[in-house]
């Protein structure tokens, strides 16, 4: 294990020095497919209320919980314990989760594409707690963006038109204690299948990234920091110039055992009509067209979570 951080990058200069904000940004994702941006500017006490929302539900009995198992490949509601797997991994991972989505007006052309979210009646509060949770990380995100979008010698607002009705994911996710060791692990090696991935700092360590001579780095944020990381979807479109990098969630140390995990990806996609298409701009000498077809968002959706045995 190495030591080696990533330098946070204050989200506090976004508004004072983007450019130098973008540069920072884009650099950090270039180098190791994450970056740390601290300062934020989200209320702590709306996010501890979510959390504390979060860890209602799945202080549920285990019946109570599987009534919101719906739909098809876990795009809402609950997905038990037991069940997702790291793509070409032997054994699932140790958690359980829940997802929301954005929520659609009735006939929406992308309708089809998101179903309706469900809500535990048990815990009266999860619906308001949670809905802002996604909007507001969706909001965030789309701040994310346009710092790539600088950084990668576009128009500010490139993507605001390729994600302005994405077909974005909340997850919700509970790692429970883990009481010996074992083949499995709390999340195994995977990278992501979205565009981009915010993640506020959790109680519990685990988080470690993949660097490029192979060695593991710990990701411990500061409080009051947002993880995130470049998306296979993005990686595709800028030819690797920004890295979808491995990450797993590793088992907790032997002191820390008894204690369960919880975390908050918020999974931003695009639009799923959006057709993914090499940019240009990120062809050169260093990073060579790998001459992949043009996909939809949809269709690369479908196929990854295919092979992750969610669908």
């Amino acid at each position: 294990m190495t030591t080696a951080s990533i330098k946070p990058v204050s989200f506090q200069r976004l508004a004072g020095d983007f450019a130098g904000f973008s540069q920072d940004l884009g650099g950090s994702f270039a180098r190791y497919g994450f970056a740390v941006i601290s300062d934020h500017d989200l209320p702590q006490p709306r996010i501890e209320a979510a959390i504390a929302a979060t860890k209602a539900f799945f202080a549920l009995p285990e019946a109570m919980k599987r009534v919101y198992v719906v739909g098809v490949g876990g795009q809402r509601g609950y997905t038990p314990f037991g069940i997702e797997t790291a793509k070409d991994a032997q054994h699932f991972d140790l958690k359980e989760f829940w997802h929301m989505g954005r929520d659609l007006p009735p006939g929406h052309r992308f309708a089809a594409y998101m179903p309706s979210n469900v809500w535990p009646a048990e815990v009266p509060e999860f619906h308001a707690e949670i809905a802002w949770l996604f909007n507001t990380l969706d909001g965030l995100g789309r701040q994310v963006l346009e710092a790539i979008a600088v950084y990668l010698k576009l128009d500010r607002d490139f993507f605001d038109a390729t994600v302005d009705q994405g077909n974005s994911i909340l997850r919700l996710l509970h790692y429970p204690p883990v009481p010996k060791d074992g083949p499995n692990i709390r999340a195994g090696a995977h990278e992501d299948i979205n565009v981009i991935t915010l993640l506020l700092g959790a109680e519990e360590a685990g988080l470690e990234v993949l660097d490029r001579d192979g060695q593991w780095l710990a990701i411990n944020p500061p409080a009051g920091s947002v993880v995130c990381n470049i998306g296979d979807m993005l990686q595709r479109l800028t030819n690797h110039v920004l890295p979808s990098t491995t990450h797993r969630v590793v088992n907790p140390a032997p002191e820390r055992r008894g204690f369960a995990r919880y975390s908050t990806p918020f999974f931003l996609h695009f639009n799923p009509d959006y057709e993914i298409r090499t940019l240009p701009g990120c062809v050169d000498a260093e990073h060579p067209d790998r001459g992949l077809p043009p996909i939809t968002a949809d269709e690369f959706l479908k196929q990854r979570l295919r092979e992750i045995k969610l669908l």
